[in-house]
């Protein structure tokens, strides 16, 4: 009998969107998303510019220059939210997110919050939090359930 624990569905998911954030080319937050529906994956996303383009690893952190706080001054980043390339990555694809759950290494900021309102989810769960907590109020008027949970561990557990 082997002596590795499976996880359970989030902790499975939330490890998966942590290997996701791994892509992120912000110097600030690396931070990962993964869309599921029916315990299968819609689509994933990190935070990085848009696709083609230059990013923060090439040219530095212009936010960190102008020593602009974090969750502040979002049009000042050159980087696309997580959330929002999840949201962009379903919509590519031809995938409507709506009653699925987002999977994210962070809270969301305010804006993002409110993309996720529009794209109908029906839950968000974490382990990370962002410096901005206004999306909670707008969830709880979205009927949008939140889950704060502990961070799940790096190891991976493989059965024999």
């Amino acid at each position: 009998m082997s002596d590795a624990i499976r996880p359970g569905i989030d902790e499975y998911f939330l490890k998966i969107a942590s290997v996701v954030a791994e892509r992120s080319t912000c110097l600030r937050h690396h931070v990962g998303a993964v869309a599921v529906r029916d315990k299968h994956i819609l689509a994933t996303g990190y935070n990085g510019a848009p696709t083609g383009l230059h990013d923060c690893l090439d040219l530095g952190c212009l936010r960190d220059e102008l020593k602009i706080p974090s969750g502040t001054r979002h049009e000042i980043c050159r980087g696309i939210h997580a959330e929002q390339n999840v949201i962009i990555q379903a919509s590519l694809h031809g995938v409507s997110l709506e009653g699925s759950t987002i999977y994210c290494t962070h809270t969301p900021c305010v804006l993002c919050a409110k993309m996720l309102v529009n794209a109908r989810i029906k839950r968000y769960v974490s382990f990370g939090t962002y410096q901005d907590n206004t999306f909670m109020e707008l969830f709880r008027q979205a009927n949008i359930a939140f889950d704060m949970q502990k961070k799940p561990p790096a190891r991976i557990s493989f059965l024999k």
